[in-house]
């Protein structure tokens, strides 16, 4: 059997060694810009392809290696050759099949659409006439020297700036105003830049060939990128190392000297600018690029550390393997034997892979949807969801699906058929019935007592955590306005009063009328009203308890304004509170059995027993404003709430108060105590919550 012509084209480079120590060598495609791992008996055959004879290439190899090869290994290679089009086309069968492939691969106008929304490229620049030039300039950088000096410019950044902590932390408060966001701008883009230009300066340096630089688009959000895929044919994994962390290196380099300028610049929108370089762009940087779970710089880092190429897919491979031998005990061989250690962490990396894509895919979805109208995020999403995780959830149910007949009943599927019926347990049995509220308890008689009109202390005031009876004066307020306007209103009453008694006796007097008599009244009135306010100033305690807090302004002579507080009065017996339901909470509540007008209190404060406490039941309408600050989110609270324009807290989603009292397991308390209500609503299953939840999304998002 003859051999097929390869491509003149094809070049091969050496390789890191595999991991059981023979060598490797890089197949080089320089027309589809790929490569392609070989390892030692592709190369020694493809070093013997000249003889041009199946047979002959097979004895050469054994005759002059310590290799064993036989003739299926070399058509193995002529199929691996041909599914890559690495051969030449030189006969019309072969321009058929070049031809047939290529229309296999072309998609139709959807997919080519849905491809095109989800990922491309646009090359902006051809980036080698630069780097020629920069190169020189950048040389310093790749010295031990230059490292060494970050090293003492960090240190010098991190002194400066505890000098001024409380400034640096502060400056955030900076970011407002479009002049910001057009200098947060500029900041993330010579950021991102200098962390692309970082990768072709060192690939460029390694003598690695950069063709384009440009901008690739996921799910329509620009990220810059840097083909440096002719790394792979550099034999030093170090080297390809080197290339894949430049970009990181690069920017917490600007981090340290952003941090050293930011000490140095004065206040401004460019000093603001400094502090995102020294911040938020490396955090953002290393929790993206430095992630293994995605094809950024993080993936080649661990694929050149491990020295495994194509990290992902093997490790995918592998992690079926181990999913479909673990729920149905399929004796499957491996597709690749690593040593135990490795064999385990690929496994585990794996499965992580697949939860970390799977909640950024699905976050990624919402936030499409977020962005535009409706009609078009539904649809956008969907398709998001479909690609990225019904599409691989398909196709291995369709592998289940097509091998259905080796599926029989073992100790794997035994176990599998449990957990499955454990899960469906726990989804479909209405077994939760607890309700779980945030609530606040506080004294059943609390009140607090506030200057009616702006006046001065005239006495001595009750003393904090003194004890008084109900009507005991705690502090008398003066007025000397309202001693004035009373002392007028009384003068003018009494002239009235004459004038009214000598009517019958004056000419004049009798022309009023029954006007003089109103005239009379309506200062009578007016005199009892002064009175009434003047008797306000005099402040007494109006029920028996305790002072909790006392104005520390009460001194006699000191001015107050109208509506300070001066007392905090709660009686020592008797609890009440209210505790705060979401609308799908009520829902269960109003269907619950009878004795849900019970319910337990937990407080936050340890030491203090439950409470046991009976429901009043909840509002019919929802709060819309929330008057317990200590539950609130801006004040570490669990409800979710957001400050309008009036500074008042507005819960984010719907809640009702529920009042509940007669709470039994404690005498009372003087202060407002947060905590956790227990109650019990309607049995629902998790399935049907989740079910009920999702409907009401639905039905809330359905106005287009």
């Amino acid at each position: 059997m003859s051999l097929p012509e390869l491509r003149q084209e094809l070049s091969l480079h050496p390789g890191p060694a595999a991991p059981d120590g023979s060598p490797t060598w890089h197949l080089q495609d320089p027309v589809g810009n790929r490569f392609f791992q070989l390892s030692w008996p592709a190369f020694e055959i493809l070093s013997r392809w000249s003889l041009n004879d199946v047979q002959a290439v097979v004895d050469a190899v054994n005759r002059n290696t310590t290799l064993c090869i036989t003739s299926e290994d070399v058509k193995a290679l002529i199929l691996f050759l041909q599914q890559h089009h690495l051969l030449r086309a030189g006969k019309a069968e072969d321009s058929a099949r070049l031809h047939q492939a290529q229309q296999a691969a072309r998609p139709g106008k959807a997919r080519w659409l849905l491809k095109n929304y989800l990922f491309f490229r646009l090359p902006l620049v051809r980036p080698e006439p630069l780097l020629k030039w920069l190169a020189p300039l950048f040389a310093l950088a790749f010295t031990p020297t230059f490292w060494w000096l970050q090293l003492a410019l960090l240190c010098t950044g991190l002194y400066l700036v505890s000098r001024q902590w409380d400034a640096f932390i502060h400056t955030f408060s900076g970011y407002s105003g479009w002049q910001a966001f057009i200098g947060i701008g500029i900041a993330l883009s010579f950021a991102k830049i200098l962390h692309e230009l970082a990768h072709a300066l060192t690939a460029h340096r390694y003598g690695c060939r950069v063709p384009t630089m440009g901008v690739a688009f996921l799910v329509m959000f620009p990220v810059l990128y840097t083909d440096t895929n002719d790394a792979w044919k550099l034999p030093s994994r170090r080297a390809r190392l080197h290339i894949a962390a430049a970009g990181v290196l690069a920017e917490l380099v600007l981090a340290v000297w952003a941090t050293v300028l930011w000490s140095f610049l004065p206040e401004g929108h460019f000093k603001t600018g400094v502090f995102l370089l020294a911040t938020s762009t490396w955090l953002i940087t290393v929790a993206i690029n430095a992630s293994p779970f995605m094809r950024f710089d993080g993936y080649f880092l661990l694929a050149d550390y491990l020295n495994l190429p194509n990290l992902h897919e093997r490790a995918f491979a592998l992690g079926r393997w181990w999913l479909r031998k673990t729920l149905f005990g399929w004796g499957d061989p491996v597709p690749e034997h690593f040593p135990p250690r490795r064999h385990r962490f690929l496994i585990l990396f794996a499965i992580g892979t697949w939860i970390y894509r799977a909640v950024l895919f699905l976050s990624i979805a919402l936030l499409v949807y977020h962005l535009f109208f409706k009609a078009l995020g539904i649809l956008l999403m969907l398709v998001e969801l479909a690609w990225f995780l019904g599409v691989p959830v398909q196709r291995e149910l369709k592998v289940w699906w097509q091998r259905r007949q080796d599926m029989h009943w073992n100790r794997h599927t035994r176990r599998s058929a449990a957990l499955c019926t454990l899960v469906m347990v726990v989804l479909l049995f209405p077994w939760q019935s607890g309700l779980r509220a945030p609530a606040v308890i506080m004294a059943q008689q609390a009140q607090g007592l506030y200057t009616p009109y702006a006046a001065q202390v005239a006495s001595d005031a009750a003393r904090q955590g003194e004890q008084v009876k109900a009507g005991q004066v705690l502090v008398r307020l003066h007025s000397p306005e309202l001693d004035y306007q009373l002392r007028m209103a009384q003068a003018q009453e009494q002239q009235l009063r004459w004038q009214l008694q000598q009517q019958s006796f004056d000419t004049q007097l009798q022309q009023a009328g029954p006007a003089l008599r109103q005239r009379w009244e309506s200062a009578r009135q007016q005199v009892a009203s002064l009175q009434r306010q003047i008797d306000q100033l005099t402040i007494t305690a109006p029920f028996d308890g305790d002072i909790l807090t006392r104005n520390d302004a009460l001194t006699p002579g000191t001015w107050l304004s109208a509506g300070e507080q001066l007392f905090q009065l709660a009686a020592p017996a008797g609890i009440k509170g209210e505790a705060y339901i979401s609308e799908p909470q009520l829902l269960r509540l109003q269907n619950s059995v009878p004795h849900a007008s019970q319910l337990t209190f937990v407080a936050e404060q340890p030491g203090m027993p439950a409470l046991h406490c009976h429901s009043q039941g909840a509002d019919p309408v929802n709060i819309p404003v929330l008057e317990q600050p200590a539950l609130a989110s801006v004040h570490g609270g669990t409800i979710a709430t957001q400050l309008n324009t009036q500074q008042q807290l507005v819960p984010v989603e719907s809640h009702f108060r529920l009042r509940f009292d007669t709470c039994t397991g404690h005498a009372g308390t003087r202060q407002i105590l947060a905590g956790t209500a227990l109650l019990q609503g309607e049995r629902k299953s998790l399935l049907a919550r989740a079910m009920r939840h999702a409907r009401a999304i639905l039905v809330s998002e359905a106005g287009f």
